[in-house]
């Protein structure tokens, strides 16, 4: 198995890397796919779409050692904002919308995880306690539920992990890569899987689970 990770941030946003050493890091890693998953708000998102839509086009026209995918994860918006703002990155070709969930550590607006659900955003990242009503509607907008690895965003993947089983909402693992040190080997990102009290099982179905939403999100690409 190798790793699919789709949240991870270069210096176009608060990550340490330009996009070409962090994907060659990832490959070194084990990677076979990567999302750069910038963070954007209102005045950054059509600066971040015109570079990294092509960037990613561009790499895996070149090699095939890695998929990239262009994504952007909305950060500390108005939750009445995420819905126009999922739609115009996605109307400028971004392979992916992640949202920037109530983390336990961040000072994130209440309601903006309902908000990303309800904009049926591609992954809502490291939730926190989230609502299990939110959950339960994750479950029926098939909007993913990020178990993350990041220190700090990392201490509710117990409980998201625990109601998303209980609701069948689909759950992804991912890095929430800022620096070298951050990348997910094979062994590692099972490891977090199974520290948030997922099974061999669990895992197997989550990997599936992600290796098709990659899919779809390449497919509506090339469709928009």
């Amino acid at each position: 198995m190798k790793v699919i990770d789709l949240h991870s941030h270069t210096l176009w946003s608060d990550g340490t890397l330009i996009p070409s050493e962090h994907i060659r890091r990832a490959i070194v890693k084990g990677y076979e796919v990567i999302a750069i998953t910038d963070h954007a708000d209102a005045t950054n998102i059509d600066i971040l779409c015109k570079e990294m839509v092509p960037f990613a086009k561009s790499m895996n026209e070149k090699q095939n050692e890695i998929t990239v995918l262009a994504g952007v994860e909305l950060t500390h918006v108005l939750p009445e904002d995420i819905k126009d703002l999922t739609d115009y990155a996605r109307g400028k070709g971004i392979h992916l919308v992640v949202v920037h969930g109530e983390t336990l550590v961040e000072p994130v607006r209440p309601g903006t995880n309902r908000a990303a659900i309800l904009a049926g955003v591609d992954i809502l990242a490291h939730p926190g306690i989230i609502d299990e009503e939110d959950v339960r509607l994750a479950a029926q907008k098939q909007v993913a539920l990020e178990i993350s690895y990041r220190k700090g965003n990392c201490l509710g993947n117990g409980r998201v992990a625990s109601l998303a089983q209980k609701h069948t909402a689909p759950l992804v693992i991912n890095s929430d890569a800022h620096d070298i040190g951050d990348f997910l080997t094979p062994e590692l990102w099972q490891a977090v899987g199974k520290g948030a009290g997922l099974s061999d099982k669990d895992l197997a179905h989550l990997f599936h689970f992600t290796q098709n939403l990659v899919k779809r999100l390449l497919l509506g690409a090339r469709r928009t």
